[in-house]
C-alpha cells in the first residue's frame, strides 16, 4: 500500500467486511509490485538480446505465438495467405 495512504481499522460496512477486502487489496498489490519487477526484468533480458543484434520486435512477436495453438497459427497464416493472394502480394513475402 502507498505511504500517503491512510487507513484506519477496517470495518464492516453494508455487509462488506472490511478485513477481507483489505487483505484481497493488499495481496493484488503485492503482485502488482511483483509484475512490475518481471517486467523490469523481461526489460532487460531484451536489452541483452539487442545487444547481441537480435530484432525486439521479432522476439516479442515470437513469444506471442508461442503462446497460441499450432491450429490457430496454421488457420491465420491460411488466411493470410488467401488475402495476400487477393492482392496480389502472394510470394512476395517468404515464411
Amino acid at each position: 500500500m502507498s505511504e500517503s495512504t491512510t487507513v484506519n481499522s477496517p470495518v464492516n460496512v453494508n455487509g462488506i467486511v472490511g478485513k477481507d477486502l483489505l487483505s484481497i487489496i493488499e495481496r493484488i498489490e503485492r503482485i502488482e509490485e511483483e509484475r512490475a519487477g518481471l517486467g523490469a526484468d523481461i526489460g532487460t533480458i531484451l536489452a541483452e538480446a539487442k545487444g547481441k543484434g537480435f530484432d525486439v520486435k521479432i522476439i516479442r512477436m515470437i513469444l506471442r505465438m508461442r503462446r497460441r495453438e499450432k491450429h490457430e497459427l496454421d488457420e491465420e497464416q491460411a488466411l493470410l495467405d488467401v488475402y495476400m493472394s487477393a492482392i496480389s502480394m502472394a510470394g512476395e513475402i517468404e515464411e
